[in-house]
């Protein structure tokens, strides 16, 4: 009872807007609005405000790092093994990449802040920033630098650089940090106009991405999506627990927030690099879908776990 307790709030938000978009109550148009105010205004304050005010020395763990990322780039290169010699039919450094990323990246703002929140407290937040600073950084230059091996255009580091600073994830967890370590008080009317911003980032984040679900298909060749999110939500996660749990004997409440961040679904910007670099663009729709819905059951067993 007390995991659905967890669990129902958040599935609610997503198939409400997973429902208003297949009932044509919204638009794709008004949803391009509403995940505009959300992740570049309502999360960003979230996330600023939140990095503002942790307990910076509770955040920043080495063996906590090492704990998440080691699985991550094991499962990264699983993913690209798995690909190379099980799904595809010719050598294709661009096409490998985008499978591994797609098994071994978390969407971890939408899906496992909320968990997070939910089943540990706001308080175990800390430790999921210094994850998420450095996430898409690490996997996205990791999927074009092994892309551009095949590929005829060199892979840029100034422009790779410059989208990553621009982010507005990074950029507001950035400028929190920066004002946390300065020991800078923001005013108190500016700090309750910020607060008012972040209230409805949660529930926006999920309503988006339940609204965007309606807009991506899973394809008749469904079990490159299926394989790729099998290794996200089971075998990423085992990992995490398992190298947490007894390679850096990890402080129990650090290993659920790290266990409960892998264990979220792909994250909607896989997507969109591999729309960019045109590979894997239907594996990566499908395997959205299909790892956010079979993420219920993920969620679900791994709170059953570690709580």
């Amino acid at each position: 009872m007390h995991i659905f307790s967890i669990i129902f709030p958040l599935i609610f938000i997503v198939a409400l807007g997973y429902g208003c978009c297949k009932l044509k109550f919204f638009q794709q148009q008004h949803i391009a609005g509403l995940s505009k105010f959300t992740f570049y205004i309502s999360l960003p304050a979230f996330l600023f405000l939140n990095m503002s005010q942790i307990d910076l020395q509770q955040s920043i763990s080495l063996s906590a790092f090492l704990s998440f990322y080691i699985p991550v780039l094991l499962v990264f290169a699983l993913g690209i093994l798995v690909d190379r010699f099980y799904l595809a039919n010719q050598k294709n450094y661009q096409q490998h990449s985008m499978f591994g990323l797609a098994a071994s990246y978390s969407n971890m703002v939408l899906v496992g802040i909320p968990i997070i929140i939910a089943s540990l407290g706001k308080e175990m937040i800390a430790i999921a920033f210094m994850i998420i600073t450095f996430h898409s950084t690490l996997l996205f230059a990791l999927t074009y630098l092994i892309g551009a091996k095949g590929s005829e255009h060199a892979f840029s580091w100034s422009n790779f650089a410059k989208s990553m600073v621009l982010n507005p994830i990074v950029l507001s967890i950035g400028c929190g940090l920066i004002l946390n370590v300065s020991g800078i008080v923001l005013l108190d009317n500016l700090a309750k106009s910020l607060e008012l911003l972040a209230t409805p980032a949660i529930a926006c984040a999920l309503f988006v991405l339940g609204a965007n679900l309606a807009f991506y298909k899973i394809a008749a060749n469904w079990q490159p999506a299926l394989t790729a999110s099998l290794m996200k939500i089971l075998l990423l996660p085992a990992g995490v627990f398992l190298i947490g749990a007894y390679a850096f004997e990890l402080d129990r409440e650090i290993l659920n927030v790290l266990v409960l961040l892998s264990a979220s679904p792909v994250g909607v910007n896989a997507y969109l690099i591999a729309s960019q670099i045109g590979q894997h663009q239907v594996t990566l729709a499908g395997a959205v879908v299909l790892s956010t819905v079979l993420s219920v059951v993920s969620f679900s067993f791994w709170l059953s776990v570690l709580l």
